[in-house]
């Protein structure tokens, strides 16, 4: 009654009806239940009706008004956004208008299902806050409730008839904002599910090898280490199996890499099939998989898990959709047996005796024994020569194209570092990056690869191509801020503006000292330089972790995309890695398209850059100066790519 008592008062002229929102605010909704607003004495009908027909009369003036007023508040939305609350306010207007007049609470059904249609869209969408609806409700209550009044004056209605409509009306708010905080918490809830299926598939794929489903290297060396643990505990066999496929890489260089691909997918179904439940099998990378067995499992001796593992790999094996390609494959199988210090150094060991078995004749296993050392003799050996490749002035750069997918239009290129040695001829990174990496000699490479790299994008500028950069960092580079001064120093050197370059940092490498990284990441942001996520999806960064970092760009991994072309998940791992950056607002650049399937499912889902061999190969300056020329002169005939470096 107190309520009712305060809309009573209200019948003169200006005054704010109960529950009035402190700021004034407004926007429509309808949805009331059977007999919500019956009073203890119902006032006229033809009163109400002829109240309630005015009041629709008055619908533009409503709108007007109630737009009006949310204008001077200085809150500005966007123009579709303006258009649903604006579509939301008549709708329910000429409702509320009609339940007024008499027609029964049913005319308010329709309306009630198109405004919490509108309100689902604005809460999906982000586009509006729920507190932003909640003062445009308000408002719109106000200037409804003001025509009401004035309505009432002209008609001469009783007090109660006018008390009864305000009563309606501000019913039919308060159970419109009922339905919209429901809206918006239905897709609170929506949205927090799909962040924790994001959360889950990204833990997935940090543990796990996206091709093969197997455990990956990070993983394994935590198992190793728990074993290891066991064994030092329980005084039981350890051991691990480190397995390299025989001549992989030239099947992959004269089939393709999809054929390689299967290939890997298939050898994996032959392990998994010797390996014991108790056991692991994991895939460490390219070609290389491992068993770590313990306890009952070496019974009979790691030689004999061994000759299981060839065995199974004998059959040929039968790869294409119609089975038409048929392929025999070995493998060479280095074993460390015993206690070691750390999973690091039993990995170790079986990789010196599987490459002690590839020199014995491949398709066999070996056994560590201390004598294999002589491998790290070789190393030694190739670190002295890698000591004395800058200064002889034996590195060269490679450059890989990059595209937009919106419009196959070259946007820029990656910088990659070959190894001329006078005898050993192009080395290739894999073979002397990780040297470079554990010897600290990366720190002063890489700083010449930047010099380098400025330079040739300026001279590009300068020529006319506005080419960018990218330039791929190291752990030990991000470890001090070294880094910073000397993407400054190769700035300045070079004249190259800083948008132009892009600093790549691996994902694992990101992680390693989240605090620390991250405020040299916002040094080098500082300075104007672009900063992309390479190999995205294979590391261990979350959702929050990547909130922290100026990123932007995620460089999606190649063996993501290459998943693309016969591996629905893969699609749907691409989708999910796709919104992700554009739910953080980051550039996607998709690595290693090869094929045209993969090209079309990437832009058919957005994806914004990429690069592969299906557009060039890592060139030489002139020949990617040659690339830009070709590829912006459409009349040009079309070259064939030169040869890699």
């Amino acid at each position: 009654m107190a309520a009712r008592a305060s809309i009573q008062a209200a019948h003169s002229k200006g005054a704010r009806p109960n529950g009035a929102h402190p700021d004034g605010a407004a926007a429509p909704v309808v949805a009331v239940p059977q007999g919500a607003a019956a009073g203890a004495a119902e006032p006229p009908a033809e009163e109400l009706r002829a109240l309630g027909e005015a009041v629709r009369a008055r619908a533009d003036q409503v709108l007007s008004e109630t737009v009006r007023q949310t204008s001077r508040s200085g809150q500005v939305v966007h123009e579709p956004v303006q258009r649903s609350f604006e579509r939301i306010c008549t709708n329910s207007t000429v409702a509320v208008a009609r339940w007024i007049a008499g027609e029964g609470l049913e005319v308010t059904l329709d309306a009630s299902r198109e405004t919490s249609k509108i309100f689902g869209e604005l809460a999906a969408h982000r586009a509006a806050s729920l507190h932003e609806v909640t003062r445009r409700s308000f408002w719109w209550r106000n200037v409804m409730a003001d025509v009401l009044r004035e309505c009432a004056a002209d008609l001469q209605s009783s007090t109660q008839t006018l008390t009864h409509a305000l009563n309606m009306l501000q019913l039919s708010l308060e159970f419109s904002l009922l339905r919209v905080c429901e809206c918006f918490e239905q897709e609170r809830e929506r949205t927090d599910e799909a962040l924790t299926r994001r959360e889950e598939e990204l833990a997935f794929l940090a543990t796990h090898d996206p091709l093969t489903g197997l455990p990956n290297r990070t993983l394994i060396l935590a198992r190793v280490e728990q074993m290891l643990a066991r064994s030092s505990r329980s005084q039981t066999p350890v051991a691990a199996l480190f397995i390299d496929l025989d001549n992989f890489k030239g099947i992959n260089d004269t089939l393709g890499h999809g054929v390689g691909d299967e290939l890997l997918q298939a050898v994996t179904a032959r392990l998994q099939g010797v390996v014991r439940q108790a056991d692991a099998l994991g895939r460490l990378g390219g070609d290389e998989f491992v068993v770590i067995a313990e306890d009952l499992s070496l019974a009979v001796g790691p030689e004999l898990v061994a000759e299981r593992l060839l065995e199974a790999l004998k059959p040929p094996f039968k790869l294409g959709a119609n089975e038409e390609t048929c392929l025999t494959i070995s493998a060479s199988i280095g074993i460390a047996a015993g206690h070691r210090a750390s999973a690091g150094d039993l990995l170790r060991d079986a990789d010196i005796a599987m490459y002690r078995a590839k020199l014995d004749g491949r398709n066999r296993f070996a056994v560590f024994e201390t004598e294999m050392q002589n491998t790290v003799q070789d190393r030694m050996e190739l670190e002295m020569d890698l000591r004395q490749a800058l200064a002889a002035d034996e590195f060269v750069l490679a450059y890989q194209p990059t595209l937009a997918l919106s419009d196959m239009r070259p946007t820029g290129v990656e910088a990659l570092i070959r190894w001329q040695h006078p005898v050993r001829g192009l080395v290739q990174p894999d073979a002397f990056i990780p040297l470079l990496e554990e010897t600290g000699l990366i720190t002063e490479v890489g700083r010449w690869v930047l010099e380098e790299a400025c330079g040739q994008a300026a001279a590009w500028h300068e020529a006319g191509y506005p080419i960018s950069m990218a330039v791929n960092v190291s752990g030990r580079q991000l470890d001090t801020d070294e880094l910073v001064a000397d993407i400054e120093r190769a700035l300045d050197n070079s004249g190259l503006a800083p948008e132009a370059l892009t600093i790549e940092i691996t994902e694992t490498t990101l992680m390693r000292n989240v605090e620390e990284t991250a405020a040299r990441l916002v040094a080098i942001k500082a300075l104007g330089v672009r900063i992309a996520i390479d190999d995205f999806g294979t590391g261990y960064s979350s959702l929050a972790h990547l909130q922290r970092f100026p990123v932007d760009a995620l460089k999606i991994d190649r063996s993501f995309i290459a998943g693309l072309s016969n591996n629905k998940e893969g699609e749907t791992l691409i989708h999910t890695l796709v919104q992700l950056g554009k739910a953080l607002a980051i550039e996607t650049f998709a690595e290693g398209i090869e094929e045209q399937k993969e090209l079309s499912m990437l832009r058919a889902e957005d994806c914004d850059s990429g690069q592969g061999f299906l557009f060039a190969r890592p060139l030489d300056a002139a020949a990617a100066e040659a690339f830009f020329k070709t590829w912006v002169d459409p009349g040009a005939a079309p070259a064939p790519s030169p040869p890699q470096p």
